[in-house]
């Protein structure tokens, strides 16, 4: 299952599209849709109190590495300007999660382009998989779908 409008579960976040970010045809270029998905994750978090400054021991939760990502780009963005990612989680494990997007227009009426990304919580010392901490889980429920 996967969110299809800003009313669905989750969050819509705010993100720019710069003129540099468009291709030689002027079209938002295809590796500039993840970048802006990670970017809105990360302001998402950092409003929770989660990020990473230069410290991956104390980083905790932002430690964490990408184990597979999946996009589908549905129609161009044709200028730069004002849009958003619609983010939620479709499954919050023990050490991993699953999180969808949606690249959609401002009020999240147009899609874009969605995929998926999986994401696996590490130790700092020894790079392998370690469990979200409680906080964390707790910040992250609130955008968990129904079943996730």
């Amino acid at each position: 299952m996967s969110a299809d409008s800003a009313s669905a579960p989750g969050v819509l976040v705010p993100v720019e599209v710069h003129f540099d970010d468009l291709d030689a045809l002027g079209l938002l270029h295809n590796a500039r849709y993840p970048l802006l998905v990670e970017r809105a994750w990360g302001a998402y978090w950092a409003g929770h109190g989660f990020g990473y400054e230069g410290d991956w021991a104390a980083a905790e939760d932002a430690c964490n590495a990408v184990r597979e990502l999946r996009i589908g780009y549905e129609r161009p963005v044709t200028r730069a300007g004002g849009y958003a990612v619609h983010l939620w989680l479709d499954r919050l494990g023990t050490t991993g999660l699953t999180y969808g997007f949606r690249f959609c227009s401002a009020d999240g009426a147009t899609t874009y382009a969605r995929g998926s990304r999986v994401l696996v919580r590490l130790d700092a010392a020894t790079l392998r998989p370690a469990p979200w901490s409680a906080r964390f889980r707790d910040a992250g429920r609130a955008l968990l779908r129904p079943g996730g």
